[in-house]
């Protein structure tokens, strides 16, 4: 276990994914001064997810082909130029739609190789073994929740305020900080030195697809998780109508209300790794899904407030408690030299349902748009 280069990708994590909560609330944010326009809007967040349906299969074909961590600090320093170069449109009064779409394209594209690279590398900076992975997993997503969904958002909107162009130049930094952080990282992540390329990237990929589509317990959770995100995200397109109408709740109980379900994924990425050890990593996958449904009916049901915030807290605690352990049992049961396939096909499922479902609970009229983030989807 190299808790040296594991801490550091801790860190690395945490300072990107402030970056990102900066950045998502200052996006749309400065979308909206450009537009009013619904549809332009939501065709900027939308940008940002396209990528994983384009692109998500070859990255992670490139990745096992790669030194994986070379590939990430690569990727986060040229994120820290396309960034920091919106920053400057944006400070020179020269920022357009067009521009917000193509920079969100971007940084989606590299995302694909930052994110699958990531969960990639773990299993060589803890080991294999199910509970260090576990609470090396725990200790990633708690600290996501933490700086992408409780401190990034007023940090982002609180910047905002200050400048447009500051925010965005913040998250440039961010990229830049995980960028050294990552290529401090000693080691090679990547196929054993002189070992023959193979002739075919498509061959490559169609090899990660067999071999989950033929793994029965990740080609049945990667369909579960589809479908979950599926659904999930076309209820996440109309949060905000459902808090106004039914729970009567203003601006501010909007916000309160999502920064329950970050409070309960907190909860959830601390206990994950024990809970695991105590029911079994089977049992947790199958509960956290089924006490999750039942959740979320008890949510969409309510048209109490309080109530409604306990469940929607509760759905925050159970899907970061999933998350963890279905990665962890993910990257333990996947031979490292397919790691970066089954990963980008897994959540070529899982992230391809986003943009699908939440566009179409959008596609009526007084939807609030594509590309809604109060939802977090599956690993």
């Amino acid at each position: 276990m190299q808790g040296n280069g594991f801490a550091r990708l801790w860190a690395a994590s945490g300072v990107s994914n402030l970056g990102d909560g900066v950045y998502g609330t200052a996006l749309p944010l400065l979308a909206a001064t450009l537009t009013r326009d619904p549809l332009l809007v939501s065709v900027v967040s939308f940008a940002e997810w396209l990528p994983w349906l384009l692109f998500g299969l070859v990255s992670g074909a490139l990745l096992d082909r790669w030194d994986r961590r070379r590939v990430m600090w690569v990727v986060d320093a040229a994120r820290f130029v396309v960034v920091g170069g919106l920053a400057a449109a944006v400070l020179l009064g020269e920022a357009s739609i067009p521009l917000l779409a193509a920079v969100g394209f971007l940084l989606g594209t590299g995302q694909t190789l930052v994110d699958t690279g990531a969960q990639s590398i773990l299993p060589a900076l803890v080991s294999r073994d199910g509970r260090r992975l576990e609470w090396a997993n725990g200790r990633l997503v708690g600290t996501r929740v933490v700086t992408q969904e409780l401190a990034g958002p007023p940090t982002g909107g609180f910047l905002f305020s200050v400048a447009a162009w500051v925010p965005f130049a913040a998250d440039a930094v961010s990229f830049a900080a995980g960028s050294a952080l990552v290529a401090s990282i000693r080691g090679h992540f990547g196929p054993a030195r002189g070992q023959a390329s193979p002739a075919s990237l498509r061959s490559e990929i169609a090899e990660g697809l067999r071999w989950l589509a033929a793994h029965r317990v990740l080609r049945a959770t990667a369909a579960m998780v589809a479908v979950v995100n599926l659904l999930a995200m076309a209820g996440s397109a109309v949060m905000v109508l459902f808090a106004q109408e039914r729970l009567g709740l203003d601006a501010v109980g909007f916000g309160l209300l999502l920064g329950g379900s970050a409070v309960g994924g907190v909860l959830g990425s601390l206990v994950a790794a024990r809970s695991a050890g105590v029911f079994g990593t089977a049992r947790i996958i199958v509960g956290t899904m089924v006490l999750s449904g039942l959740a979320f009916l008890v949510f969409g049901l309510s048209s109490d407030p309080w109530l409604a915030g306990v469940m929607f807290g509760l759905v925050g605690f159970l899907t970061v408690v999933f998350n963890v352990a279905m990665e962890s049992l993910r990257q333990a049961l996947t031979p490292d030299r397919l790691l970066g396939r089954v990963i980008s096909a897994f959540r070529l499922f899982s992230y391809g349902a986003v943009p699908f479902g939440s566009c179409s609970a959008a596609s009526s009229p007084g939807r609030s748009g594509c590309g809604s983030r109060s939802w977090s989807p599956g690993p």
